[in-house]
Protein backbone atom coordinates (compact mmCIF):
# COMPACT_ATOMS: atom_id res chain seq x y z
CA UNK A 1 0.00 0.00 0.00
CA UNK A 2 1.32 3.26 -0.74
CA UNK A 3 2.37 5.98 2.09
CA UNK A 4 0.71 9.35 3.18
CA UNK A 5 0.81 11.95 5.17
CA UNK A 6 -2.08 11.11 7.63
CA UNK A 7 -3.48 14.20 10.10
CA UNK A 8 -5.45 12.78 12.77
CA UNK A 9 -5.80 16.35 14.98
CA UNK A 10 -4.63 20.14 14.65
CA UNK A 11 -1.49 20.75 16.10
CA UNK A 12 2.31 21.18 15.54
CA UNK A 13 4.69 19.06 12.62
CA UNK A 14 4.45 16.42 14.63
CA UNK A 15 0.76 15.90 14.24
CA UNK A 16 1.73 14.88 10.65
CA UNK A 17 2.30 11.04 10.70
CA UNK A 18 3.51 9.01 7.86
CA UNK A 19 1.00 5.78 7.54
CA UNK A 20 0.17 3.14 4.81
CA UNK A 21 -2.99 3.92 2.90
CA UNK A 22 -5.67 2.11 1.08
CA UNK A 23 -6.58 3.68 -2.30
CA UNK A 24 -8.27 1.21 -4.60
CA UNK A 25 -9.66 1.32 -7.86
CA UNK A 26 -10.65 4.92 -9.82
CA UNK A 27 -14.59 5.60 -10.44
CA UNK A 28 -16.15 7.30 -12.92
CA UNK A 29 -13.92 10.35 -14.41
CA UNK A 30 -11.31 9.69 -12.11
CA UNK A 31 -7.53 8.28 -12.60
CA UNK A 32 -4.96 6.51 -10.21
CA UNK A 33 -1.81 8.89 -9.62
CA UNK A 34 1.25 7.54 -9.00
CA UNK A 35 2.87 10.88 -7.09
CA UNK A 36 6.23 11.98 -6.91
CA UNK A 37 6.49 15.21 -5.28
CA UNK A 38 4.23 16.98 -3.41
CA UNK A 39 3.96 20.74 -3.44
CA UNK A 40 4.13 23.37 -0.02
CA UNK A 41 2.47 25.78 0.27
CA UNK A 42 1.09 28.00 3.57
CA UNK A 43 -2.17 27.25 2.76
CA UNK A 44 -1.06 23.50 4.28
CA UNK A 45 0.31 24.73 7.50
CA UNK A 46 -2.96 26.67 8.58
CA UNK A 47 -4.91 23.13 8.10
CA UNK A 48 -2.28 21.69 10.15
CA UNK A 49 -2.48 24.24 13.10
CA UNK A 50 -6.15 24.39 13.01
CA UNK A 51 -6.51 28.36 11.39
CA UNK A 52 -8.19 26.88 8.37
CA UNK A 53 -10.63 23.98 9.86
CA UNK A 54 -11.42 22.58 6.22
CA UNK A 55 -9.91 19.23 6.53
CA UNK A 56 -11.90 16.62 7.50
CA UNK A 57 -9.90 14.65 10.31
CA UNK A 58 -8.32 12.21 10.20
CA UNK A 59 -7.53 13.12 6.96
CA UNK A 60 -4.48 13.51 4.56
CA UNK A 61 -3.85 17.48 4.14
CA UNK A 62 -1.95 19.13 0.87
CA UNK A 63 -3.15 20.84 -2.42
CA UNK A 64 -0.85 20.20 -4.64
CA UNK A 65 1.08 17.31 -6.50
CA UNK A 66 2.76 16.10 -9.62
CA UNK A 67 2.97 12.71 -10.90
CA UNK A 68 1.76 10.17 -13.33
CA UNK A 69 -1.88 8.36 -14.22
CA UNK A 70 -1.21 4.72 -13.30
CA UNK A 71 -4.44 3.55 -13.72
CA UNK A 72 -7.84 4.93 -16.06
CA UNK A 73 -10.90 5.18 -14.87
CA UNK A 74 -14.59 4.61 -16.93
CA UNK A 75 -15.28 7.78 -19.33
CA UNK A 76 -12.20 8.83 -18.92
CA UNK A 77 -10.43 10.21 -22.33
CA UNK A 78 -8.83 13.39 -21.87
CA UNK A 79 -6.21 11.37 -20.15
CA UNK A 80 -3.87 7.55 -20.86
CA UNK A 81 -1.58 5.78 -18.22
CA UNK A 82 1.76 7.20 -18.33
CA UNK A 83 0.58 10.74 -18.51
CA UNK A 84 2.90 13.66 -16.51
CA UNK A 85 0.40 15.35 -14.73
CA UNK A 86 -0.29 18.22 -11.69
CA UNK A 87 -2.98 17.42 -9.33
CA UNK A 88 -4.10 20.39 -7.81
CA UNK A 89 -7.27 20.30 -5.58
CA UNK A 90 -9.31 21.89 -2.55
CA UNK A 91 -10.71 18.48 -1.42
CA UNK A 92 -6.94 17.92 0.25
CA UNK A 93 -5.04 14.25 -0.42
CA UNK A 94 -2.01 15.12 -1.98
CA UNK A 95 0.55 14.61 0.96
CA UNK A 96 0.32 10.90 -0.43
CA UNK A 97 2.89 8.40 -2.74
CA UNK A 98 -0.75 7.37 -4.33
CA UNK A 99 -4.28 8.93 -4.64
CA UNK A 100 -7.44 9.04 -6.95
CA UNK A 101 -7.92 12.21 -8.62
CA UNK A 102 -10.57 13.84 -10.21
CA UNK A 103 -9.86 14.45 -14.09
CA UNK A 104 -10.50 18.17 -13.43
CA UNK A 105 -8.14 18.41 -11.21
CA UNK A 106 -5.71 17.41 -13.11
CA UNK A 107 -3.15 19.70 -15.31
CA UNK A 108 -0.56 18.55 -17.86
CA UNK A 109 2.48 19.00 -17.35
CA UNK A 110 4.69 19.56 -20.95
CA UNK A 111 7.91 17.26 -21.56
CA UNK A 112 10.20 20.41 -21.18
CA UNK A 113 9.13 20.62 -17.48
CA UNK A 114 10.45 18.30 -14.69
CA UNK A 115 8.31 16.80 -12.13
CA UNK A 116 10.93 18.98 -9.48
CA UNK A 117 9.98 22.22 -11.21
CA UNK A 118 6.46 21.43 -12.13
CA UNK A 119 5.84 21.01 -8.09
CA UNK A 120 7.68 24.15 -7.21
CA UNK A 121 5.63 26.07 -9.65
CA UNK A 122 2.27 24.78 -10.45
CA UNK A 123 0.17 26.07 -7.61
CA UNK A 124 2.39 28.81 -7.24
CA UNK A 125 3.19 29.86 -10.48
CA UNK A 126 -0.81 29.84 -11.37
CA UNK A 127 -1.51 32.10 -8.21
CA UNK A 128 0.97 34.47 -9.92
CA UNK A 129 -0.69 34.84 -13.26
CA UNK A 130 -4.18 35.29 -11.47
CA UNK A 131 -2.81 37.90 -9.50
CA UNK A 132 -1.08 39.49 -12.47
CA UNK A 133 -3.36 38.77 -14.90
CA UNK A 134 -6.59 38.35 -13.74
CA UNK A 135 -7.22 40.01 -9.93
CA UNK A 136 -5.50 43.73 -11.38
CA UNK A 137 -4.36 43.84 -14.13
CA UNK A 138 -0.87 44.83 -14.42
CA UNK A 139 0.18 47.27 -17.32
CA UNK A 140 3.24 49.47 -18.19
CA UNK A 141 4.03 52.45 -15.54
CA UNK A 142 2.02 50.99 -12.80
CA UNK A 143 3.90 50.81 -9.13
CA UNK A 144 3.00 47.63 -7.16
CA UNK A 145 3.95 46.92 -3.74
CA UNK A 146 5.07 43.40 -3.09
CA UNK A 147 5.59 41.44 0.19
CA UNK A 148 7.64 38.59 0.76
CA UNK A 149 9.31 39.47 -2.29
CA UNK A 150 11.74 36.75 -1.90
CA UNK A 151 8.99 33.94 -1.53
CA UNK A 152 7.70 31.28 -3.39
CA UNK A 153 4.81 33.34 -5.08
CA UNK A 154 5.90 36.95 -4.27
CA UNK A 155 9.30 36.47 -6.64
CA UNK A 156 6.55 35.32 -9.31
CA UNK A 157 4.70 38.27 -9.15
CA UNK A 158 7.65 40.64 -8.84
CA UNK A 159 9.22 39.21 -12.01
CA UNK A 160 5.95 38.87 -14.39
CA UNK A 161 5.26 42.37 -13.36
CA UNK A 162 8.43 43.44 -14.17
CA UNK A 163 8.39 42.26 -17.62
CA UNK A 164 5.48 43.57 -17.67
CA UNK A 165 6.78 47.27 -17.60
CA UNK A 166 5.79 47.66 -13.51
CA UNK A 167 7.74 49.55 -11.26
CA UNK A 168 7.71 46.99 -8.22
CA UNK A 169 8.77 47.52 -4.97
CA UNK A 170 9.32 44.35 -2.74
CA UNK A 171 9.50 43.84 1.16
CA UNK A 172 12.52 41.37 2.34
CA UNK A 173 12.84 40.47 5.80
CA UNK A 174 16.98 39.73 5.43
CA UNK A 175 19.65 41.20 3.13
CA UNK A 176 19.98 37.60 1.69
CA UNK A 177 16.30 38.00 0.92
CA UNK A 178 16.56 41.09 -0.33
CA UNK A 179 19.14 39.92 -2.97
CA UNK A 180 17.05 37.35 -3.91
CA UNK A 181 14.04 40.25 -4.38
CA UNK A 182 16.74 42.49 -6.52
CA UNK A 183 17.39 39.56 -8.59
CA UNK A 184 13.98 38.15 -9.13
CA UNK A 185 12.65 42.01 -10.27
CA UNK A 186 12.05 44.10 -7.73
CA UNK A 187 13.25 47.70 -9.06
CA UNK A 188 13.38 48.73 -4.84
CA UNK A 189 13.66 46.40 -2.13
CA UNK A 190 12.72 47.49 1.62
CA UNK A 191 14.17 45.25 4.36
CA UNK A 192 10.77 45.56 6.43
CA UNK A 193 12.86 44.47 10.26
CA UNK A 194 14.96 47.61 9.98
CA UNK A 195 13.16 50.09 7.79
CA UNK A 196 9.30 51.64 7.53
CA UNK A 197 8.01 49.88 5.11
CA UNK A 198 5.09 52.65 4.97
CA UNK A 199 7.62 55.62 4.88
CA UNK A 200 9.89 53.96 2.46
CA UNK A 201 7.37 53.64 0.01
CA UNK A 202 6.43 56.85 0.57
CA UNK A 203 9.46 58.02 -0.09
CA UNK A 204 10.09 56.35 -2.96
CA UNK A 205 6.98 57.02 -4.78
CA UNK A 206 7.31 60.99 -3.53
CA UNK A 207 4.16 60.44 -1.65
CA UNK A 208 2.03 59.30 -4.11
CA UNK A 209 1.63 55.44 -3.26
CA UNK A 210 1.13 52.26 -4.98
CA UNK A 211 -1.80 51.42 -7.66
CA UNK A 212 -1.62 47.64 -6.05
CA UNK A 213 -0.28 46.34 -2.95
CA UNK A 214 -0.22 42.63 -2.59
CA UNK A 215 0.21 40.86 0.25
CA UNK A 216 0.40 37.65 1.60
CA UNK A 217 1.56 38.25 5.44
CA UNK A 218 -1.76 39.17 6.77
CA UNK A 219 -2.37 41.10 9.94
CA UNK A 220 1.08 42.22 10.47
CA UNK A 221 1.38 44.50 6.95
CA UNK A 222 -2.68 44.82 5.98
CA UNK A 223 -2.71 48.30 7.44
CA UNK A 224 0.47 49.66 6.51
CA UNK A 225 -0.52 47.82 3.12
CA UNK A 226 -3.28 49.85 3.24
CA UNK A 227 -1.60 53.42 3.79
CA UNK A 228 0.89 52.74 0.75
CA UNK A 229 -2.55 52.59 -2.12
CA UNK A 230 -2.23 55.53 -3.77
CA UNK A 231 -5.75 57.17 -5.26
CA UNK A 232 -7.48 54.30 -6.84
CA UNK A 233 -5.03 51.78 -5.48
CA UNK A 234 -5.74 47.97 -4.84
CA UNK A 235 -5.15 46.12 -2.04
CA UNK A 236 -4.73 42.33 -3.07
CA UNK A 237 -4.78 40.15 0.38
CA UNK A 238 -4.12 36.75 -0.86
CA UNK A 239 -2.59 34.95 2.44
CA UNK A 240 -2.57 35.54 6.03
CA UNK A 241 0.84 34.16 6.86
CA UNK A 242 1.35 36.34 10.58
CA UNK A 243 -2.33 35.83 11.62
CA UNK A 244 -5.87 36.60 9.79
CA UNK A 245 -6.82 40.86 8.69
CA UNK A 246 -9.04 42.13 11.55
CA UNK A 247 -12.18 43.57 9.94
CA UNK A 248 -12.03 47.12 8.19
CA UNK A 249 -14.52 49.55 8.13
CA UNK A 250 -15.36 50.93 4.66
CA UNK A 251 -14.86 54.40 5.77
CA UNK A 252 -11.25 53.40 5.07
CA UNK A 253 -12.09 52.60 1.45
CA UNK A 254 -13.29 56.04 0.98
CA UNK A 255 -10.57 57.69 2.05
CA UNK A 256 -8.72 57.49 -1.25
CA UNK A 257 -11.68 55.28 -3.69
CA UNK A 258 -9.14 52.06 -3.07
CA UNK A 259 -10.81 48.23 -3.28
CA UNK A 260 -9.77 45.35 -1.80
CA UNK A 261 -9.57 41.92 -3.19
CA UNK A 262 -9.21 38.57 -1.38
CA UNK A 263 -9.03 36.21 -4.01
CA UNK A 264 -8.66 32.16 -4.03
CA UNK A 265 -7.03 30.63 -6.70
CA UNK A 266 -9.25 27.87 -6.94
CA UNK A 267 -12.33 29.51 -8.28
CA UNK A 268 -10.06 30.97 -11.13
CA UNK A 269 -9.13 27.35 -12.06
CA UNK A 270 -12.85 26.53 -11.63
CA UNK A 271 -13.50 26.91 -15.38
CA UNK A 272 -11.87 24.47 -17.39
CA UNK A 273 -11.17 27.06 -20.32
CA UNK A 274 -9.48 29.11 -17.94
CA UNK A 275 -7.82 26.65 -16.12
CA UNK A 276 -6.39 25.45 -19.19
CA UNK A 277 -5.47 28.95 -20.40
CA UNK A 278 -3.61 29.84 -17.38
CA UNK A 279 -1.40 26.80 -17.59
CA UNK A 280 -0.67 27.28 -21.13
CA UNK A 281 0.29 31.26 -20.52
CA UNK A 282 2.46 29.75 -17.02
CA UNK A 283 4.36 27.18 -19.15
CA UNK A 284 4.86 29.51 -21.55
CA UNK A 285 6.45 31.91 -19.27
CA UNK A 286 8.91 29.61 -17.80
CA UNK A 287 9.82 28.07 -21.67
CA UNK A 288 10.57 31.59 -21.70
CA UNK A 289 12.43 32.60 -18.85
CA UNK A 290 9.84 35.38 -18.10
CA UNK A 291 9.71 33.80 -14.50
CA UNK A 292 12.30 31.03 -13.20
CA UNK A 293 11.11 28.18 -10.47
CA UNK A 294 14.45 29.81 -8.58
CA UNK A 295 15.33 28.19 -5.00
CA UNK A 296 13.65 25.08 -4.24
CA UNK A 297 14.22 23.99 -0.83
CA UNK A 298 13.78 19.41 -1.05
CA UNK A 299 12.55 17.62 1.42
CA UNK A 300 12.07 14.04 1.97
CA UNK A 301 8.48 12.71 2.08
CA UNK A 302 8.51 11.61 6.03
CA UNK A 303 10.36 15.34 6.77
CA UNK A 304 7.29 17.47 6.15
CA UNK A 305 7.27 18.22 9.73
CA UNK A 306 10.59 20.04 9.39
CA UNK A 307 9.66 21.90 5.91
CA UNK A 308 6.60 23.27 7.22
CA UNK A 309 8.85 24.05 9.98
CA UNK A 310 11.22 25.72 7.79
CA UNK A 311 8.97 27.32 6.30
CA UNK A 312 7.09 29.19 9.59
CA UNK A 313 10.67 30.18 10.73
CA UNK A 314 11.33 32.01 7.34
CA UNK A 315 14.33 29.59 6.50
CA UNK A 316 13.38 29.17 2.81
CA UNK A 317 13.36 31.87 0.35
CA UNK A 318 11.64 30.09 -2.81
CA UNK A 319 9.67 27.08 -3.25
CA UNK A 320 9.29 23.62 -0.61
CA UNK A 321 8.30 20.39 -2.18
CA UNK A 322 8.69 16.99 -0.95
CA UNK A 323 9.82 14.15 -2.94
CA UNK A 324 9.06 10.76 -3.11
Amino acid sequence: MPKAIVMRIPGGPEVLKVEEVEVGDPGPGQVRLRQTAVGVNFHDIYVRTGLYKTLPLPGIPGLEAVGAVEVVGPQVTQFKVGDRVGCLTTSYGSYAAGRLADVDTLIRIPDGVDDRTAAATLLRGLTAQALVFHTHRIVPGLTILVHAAAGGVGRLVAQWAHHLGATVIGTAGSEEKARIARENGCDHVIQYRTEDFVERVQAITGGRGVDVAYDAVGKDTFMGSMTCLARLGHMVNFGQASGPVDPIPMALLFQKSNSVTRPNVFHYLADRTRREEMAAALFDALSKGVITPGAIHEYAFADVGRAQSDMEARKTAGAVILTL
